[in-house]
């Protein structure tokens, strides 16, 4: 989802900014595992204060869809593909992702309030920032499917294991030169279009083709 169907890195970052908050100690501690990933996101949660989910809802409106987005999941869904969001980001925005372009399936980590609707400083985790491949795994089994007759998009190190799974894997407008290696695809710039093409020459009739944002 961040940095491929939506034009920001990190829909969390995003937020911290808006609350002048930074998490580098907390991912610091999270990648270098002195906490888990529950705690890395009741760390950064608790960084916004007790404000009500209204807030954060407003925030995550104000980033803008990816410049080919919704004519990419257009094309995709009338080539007979089904789409999927996994996501460590937040899951507000993926499910206002999800209705704009309708996106079949949408997974991402929910934050949690209380009858009031104020954050209580704890997150649901659904996907984990190092473990994405386990949500895949999980989905294609639903859809009685491998992850080998998969299509990933990603931009980041954390797609990395996800590359190595999929059946085919398409590295969207990144820097990261590990990234860029293990894919099968390299597309620069923001455009989403770009990736049409590639998934169009890569479809199996005897696989059902995913696509991945996050």
């Amino acid at each position: 989802m961040d940095g491929v169907l939506v034009d920001t890195n990190s829909s969390w970052q995003f937020v911290h900014k808006a609350f002048n908050a930074s998490n580098e100690d907390n991912l610091r501690k999270y990648l270098d595992g002195k906490i888990d990933y529950a705690e890395f996101m009741r760390e950064d949660i608790r960084l916004w204060g007790n404000v009500n989910i209204s807030v954060i809802k407003n925030i995550l409106a104000k980033i803008p869809l990816m410049k080919g987005a919704k004519s990419t999941i257009r094309e995709l869904r009338k080539a007979g593909y089904k789409t999927a969001i996994i996501s460590a980001g937040i899951s507000l925005l993926a499910e206002r992702i999800q209705h704009e372009l309708g996106i079949d399936y949408a997974f991402a980590n929910r934050l949690v309030v209380n009858e009031n609707g104020i954050l209580t400083g704890e997150g649901e985790e659904v996907v984990n920032l190092l473990n994405k491949i386990a949500v895949l795994r999980k989905l294609a089994s639903t859809e009685q499917t491998t992850p080998r007759c998969c299509a990933v998009i990603g931009d980041s190190k954390y797609d990395i294991p996800l590359f190595k799974e999929a059946g085919f894997s398409i590295a969207f407008n990144t820097n990261d030169k590990q990234v860029r290696k293990l894919a099968d695809v390299v597309i620069e710039g923001k455009d989403l279009k770009k990736i049409l093409p590639h998934l169009a020459g890569h479809v199996s009739k005897s696989c059902r083709v995913w696509k991945k944002g996050g």
